[in-house]
C-alpha cells in the first residue's frame, strides 16, 4: 500500500478536479459506458508528465498504458489541452489573478535518445502527427553544446505562470521568437468579445534588445524594460548626435523579471518537461501544457 499511496501523493484534489471538470469536453454518450474515470485518466497523464517515465511503465492502477497514451494524444491531436489551458487563464484574469507585467525568456531541456528516431514522412502515418498543429520538420530538435536539445520560450505573468508557450530546436536564437511568442498570448474574456493580446508592461534580458522587437512593442502600445547590449550602446554613441537616445531602461522594474525564472523552475519540476523524451514537437508541446495547467489548478 505504500507504494501505491507514493505513486498518488500528486493526484488530483478535489478541489482542482471540481475546477477542471467542467473544462473537459462532453462525452459522445454512444456505445458502452468507459471502465476508466476521466479523472484516473487524466491522473495517469500527469504521473507521467511529472516523472517522465515511458509510456509502457504507467502504474496499472491508473488504467492501462494504452488507454492512457491514448487520451494524451487524442486530446493532443484535437487541442483539448490547449483549450483548457486557455479556460483556466480565462477564469484567473476574471478573478484578477493575473499581473499583466509579462517576462519573456527561453528554457533548453535536453533530448533523451527517446527522442530521437521520428520520422520524417509523418504526415503519411495512418493518423498523422499534428492535428491541430503542425510537425516541424526538424521535429523541434537541434544540435547545441549540449547535444541534441529542444528550446522552450515562454512568457510568464507575475505570477510566475506562463500565458503563452512556443517550442523550437534548441539551436534556435531566442529574439527571432520574441514577436512569436508574444503572439500566442490571447486570454479569453468570461463574457465572450475579443480576448485579450497586449500586455501592459514586458520584461526580457538584453539578448531581446533588437529593433525589430523594440518597435513591435512601440507599435502595440506596450511598455519594455529591456536592457541594452554594451556593443549597441557604443555604435551609438559614435554616432553622437545622430545616434539618437537610449533605450529608456529602469533596474528597479527590471528586478520583476525574477517571475519567468521561477515559472521556468516550477515547471521544470515536471521530469518530462525538464528532459524531452517525446519524439513528436507536438507532443512535447502537449506535455508542456499540461504541466501549465497545473500551475495554474495549483493557483486556485
Amino acid at each position: 500500500m505504500a507504494s501505491v499511496a507514493v505513486t498518488r501523493r500528486h493526484d488530483l484534489t478535489d478541489e482542482q478536479w471540481a475546477a477542471l471538470e467542467p473544462l473537459l469536453p462532453s462525452a459522445s454518450g454512444r456505445g458502452r459506458p468507459p471502465k476508466w474515470s476521466r479523472r484516473q485518466l487524466i491522473d495517469a497523464i500527469r504521473w507521467r508528465v511529472r516523472t517522465g517515465a515511458p509510456w509502457r511503465d504507467v502504474p496499472a492502477l491508473y488504467a492501462p498504458w494504452s488507454t492512457v497514451y491514448g487520451r494524451f494524444r487524442r486530446w493532443q491531436r484535437d487541442g483539448t489541452w490547449a483549450k483548457i489551458l486557455a479556460a483556466l487563464q480565462t477564469r484567473a484574469d476574471a478573478a484578477g489573478k493575473i499581473g499583466w507585467t509579462v517576462s519573456v525568456d527561453s528554457t533548453t531541456s535536453r533530448a533523451h535518445q527517446h527522442a530521437a528516431g521520428a520520422r520524417r514522412d509523418g504526415h503519411l502515418q495512418k493518423e498523422p502527427p499534428g492535428g491541430t498543429g503542425n510537425e516541424p520538420d526538424d521535429h523541434a530538435l537541434g544540435r547545441s553544446r549540449g547535444g541534441l536539445t529542444t528550446k522552450t520560450h515562454l512568457a510568464c505573468e507575475q505570477g510566475r505562470k506562463p500565458l503563452a508557450l512556443l517550442v523550437t530546436a534548441g539551436h534556435r536564437g531566442d529574439s527571432p521568437q520574441f514577436i512569436a511568442v508574444l503572439g500566442k498570448i490571447r486570454v479569453g474574456r468570461p463574457g465572450g468579445g475579443r480576448p485579450r493580446t497586449r500586455p501592459d508592461l514586458v520584461l526580457a534580458d538584453r539578448a531581446y534588445t533588437s529593433k525589430a522587437n523594440r518597435a513591435h512593442l512601440r507599435r502595440r502600445g506596450i511598455k519594455a524594460c529591456i536592457p541594452s547590449k554594451a556593443d549597441q550602446d557604443a555604435h551609438r554613441r559614435a554616432k553622437g548626435s545622430m545616434g539618437g537616445r537610449p533605450p529608456a531602461f529602469d533596474p528597479g522594474l527590471y528586478r520583476w523579471r525574477h517571475s519567468v525564472e521561477c515559472g521556468i523552475s516550477q515547471l521544470k519540476q515536471n521530469r518530462g518537461m525538464a528532459t524531452r523524451y517525446d519524439k513528436l514537437a507536438v507532443r512535447f508541446e502537449a506535455t508542456l501544457t499540461i504541466a501549465a495547467i497545473d500551475q495554474w489548478l495549483k493557483a486556485l
